[in-house]
């Protein structure tokens, strides 16, 4: 099982020949340039450039998709989907922007409020 982890919170690069099988968590941030099978969880961003693939659920403070993922995505923060980006999964975060040209094969859930006259909250419940 690989893992990869940042002790100073500063960031880790998996680099463009380099393929990762199993788990990858840390506390600071990772940019992906190579391939991920497995899940990432960060404490930090993650940023999947053009031409990385990750097949994995991935849990970081903010995501950046440039190149392919095939999982789901939560975020506590922006979810950001350059263009060129591919994305099979349902992606969960506090704002998501997708660019033209960007690929999304999945659900978005994002809360937001409505103003008063169109109901309040988008979480589906009522006030």
């Amino acid at each position: 099982m690989a893992r990869t982890t940042t002790g100073g919170g500063g960031e880790a690069v998996i680099g463009r020949s380099t393929r990762v099988r199993g788990r990858v968590s840390g506390d600071g941030d990772l940019r992906l340039e190579g391939t991920v099978e497995g899940d990432i969880t960060l404490r930090g961003d993650l940023t999947i450039a053009d031409g990385a693939k990750a097949a994995s659920n991935v849990e970081a403070q903010a995501v950046t998709v440039g190149g392919e993922l095939e999982g789901d995505v939560r975020a506590q923060g922006v979810v950001h989907l350059e263009s060129g980006a591919r994305v099979r999964g349902d992606i969960q975060g506090e704002s998501v922007a997708i660019e033209d040209g960007a690929e999304l094969n999945g659900r978005l859930l994002v809360e937001f409020e409505l103003p008063p006259e169109l109901g309040g909250s988008s979480g589906g419940r009522r006030r």
